[in-house]
């Protein structure tokens, strides 16, 4: 399980769902810990996007159908898309369909997490978002990973030009995190320190202009760097 921050501000969780004892139990679990807060709750996306505009949230629970305006829609809005600056949202759903988790991330989420995932796993993804890493439910990733070159068009995926920017080590480290390698894995992978790991990924994220590592991932599907199956 991911350690707390040791920042002394609460993490700021805003929970969206339409159902009101599903937000009732997130609450519960989320209130139990000290290192979190639920500062708002919603009941669909355009309320999400209305009371976000004038409540501070860090990080936000988002469901993905609910009336008036469905949670990818209002990712794009409360996040600014991939590139936006607003609060990380991590995509809640009983449907586990690589189609969600990828248009999860092209809306700017950080995060993917199924309804029935245990509360430690939905602690730690908050927390994991909240420090800038992004997560996808184990789960998902492998489907996500397998289908994804057959689910974008050929107009939406990135040129391989993107990658010019980077190092040989660099393109090695991008190749071990969409293999779904964490820093730790990486590190033993290259026989490297993981500091030396963290800073080859920052330089990556950058030089890719990439939100998080997920987007990374993206790109690095997109410009066919990683294959399925490979």
């Amino acid at each position: 399980m991911t350690t707390p921050t040791t920042d002394p501000a609460p993490i700021r969780v805003a929970l969206v769902d339409d159902q009101q004892l599903v937000r009732a139990g997130f609450a519960m679990v989320i209130g139990s810990q000290p290192d979190m807060e639920v500062v708002l709750e919603a009941g669909d996306g355009a309320q999400a996007v209305r009371l976000l505009g004038s409540h501070r949230a860090d990080v936000v629970l988002m469901d993905v159908r609910m009336p008036t305006m469905d949670g990818l829609a209002a990712t794009a809005e409360v996040t600014g898309g991939a590139d936006g600056e607003g609060p990380r949202v991590i995509i809640l759903t009983t449907f586990d369909v690589d189609e969600y988790v990828l248009k999860a991330i092209k809306a700017g989420a950080s995060g993917f997490l199924l309804k029935d995932a245990p509360p430690e796993e939905m602690l730690a993804a908050i927390r994991t978002v909240h420090a800038g890493d992004a997560v996808i439910a184990p789960s998902s990733t492998k489907r996500l990973i397998g289908h994804l070159a057959q689910v974008l068009p050929e107009t939406e995926k990135a040129p391989p030009a993107v990658l010019d920017a980077l190092t040989d080590r660099e393109r090695e480290v991008l190749v071990l995190m969409a293999r779904g390698r964490s820093n730790t894995e990486i590190a033993a992978d290259l026989y490297v320190a993981e500091a030396t790991v963290k800073t080859h990924v920052g330089r990556v994220l950058a030089k890719l202009g990439a939100r998080d590592r997920v987007q990374a991932v993206v790109l690095a599907y997109e410009t066919a760097l990683v294959t399925p199956g490979s």
